[in-house]
């Protein structure tokens, strides 16, 4: 890839809370960012999100659109669309089509792999696609870097480098890993809570309570899981048990399919395993 490419913008496809938050991060030293969403009010209130965390930062250069377009002023496309592997599928062939060879494709899904999105799906440049895995920035700095068995080495010590260079932590991931590294270790404590509260243990308020008198946490895991979307975690486990068969107890996604079905979704919809009060 030529080192003119490292220079280029940063093209983000979906407006949502991760979208908007990647796009501050990547403009905040002054590189071009196009936010795309068809969603018009999503992309306006990502417009007003970025703005306010931008703060001071006047050269910040983002622009927005309904529409998909892809040229060769962008060095890097993300994908940051909801959990849904047909759809990141399709949005990931698209953009394998627009962009230009040089271009690296990577998808910021927290649960699918690249590995798993690329399978059986045609695509014209199968070394250029990467797993960028971001959890709540700027606030949360860490983000995770994962490549396929067919991505080209030099991609990944790329972008271990741009992203440092705009304020995030890169961590690497060696080897293909569904949940990444940290959402592994998420995983096991998310879903020993949900054992407990399945099983009658404790409540939501007690199993917070003790998780932050131990670790001294500003959050337990019961509304860390309302902060995601109790829907998101019932989509990441329903995946987990999909790729380990036999191995994934039942219990934490009956539960979490019972509160999903009676609307209760956490932080977003008002209500999940606490009240928030009446969310826009």
């Amino acid at each position: 890839m030529s080192s003119a490419a490292v220079k280029k913008g940063v093209t983000l496809l979906g407006a949502g809370t991760q979208g908007r938050r990647l796009a501050f991060m990547w403009s905040r030293l002054g590189r071009p960012v196009y936010l795309v969403d068809q969603n018009e009010k999503q992309l306006s209130r990502a417009w007003d999100e970025i703005q306010v965390l931008r703060r001071s930062k006047e050269n910040a250069d983002i622009a927005r659109s309904s529409l998909v377009e892809l040229d060769s002023d962008r060095s890097f496309v993300f994908q940051c669309v909801p959990e849904s592997l047909p759809l990141k599928r399709s949005v990931i062939k698209q953009m394998d089509e627009a962009a230009g060879p040089e271009t690296i494709i990577a998808s910021n899904s927290s649960s699918y792999t690249i590995a798993e999105i690329l399978k059986d799906l045609d695509v014209k440049h199968r070394d250029r696609f990467v797993s960028l895995h971001s959890y709540w920035p700027p606030e949360t700095s860490a983000i995770e870097v994962m490549g396929s068995d067919e991505t080209k080495p030099e991609i990944i010590t790329r972008l271990m480098e741009e992203t440092k260079a705009h304020g995030f932590e890169p961590f690497h991931v060696r080897r293909t890993s569904t949940g990444y590294i940290y959402n592994r270790i998420w995983a096991a404590i998310k879903r020993e809570a949900l054992l407990a509260l399945d099983e009658g243990i404790a409540t939501p308020q007690e199993i917070d309570a003790i998780f932050k008198s131990v670790l001294k946490t500003p959050k337990g895991p019961c509304e860390q899981m309302d902060v995601v979307g109790l829907d998101v975690v019932l989509d990441i486990e329903n995946h987990y048990a999909e790729t380990r068969p036999g191995m994934i107890p039942e219990g934490p996604r009956r539960l979490l399919k019972k509160m999903v079905d009676e609307g209760k979704l956490g932080v977003k919809s008002g209500e999940g395993f606490f009240q928030y009060g009446q969310q826009k």
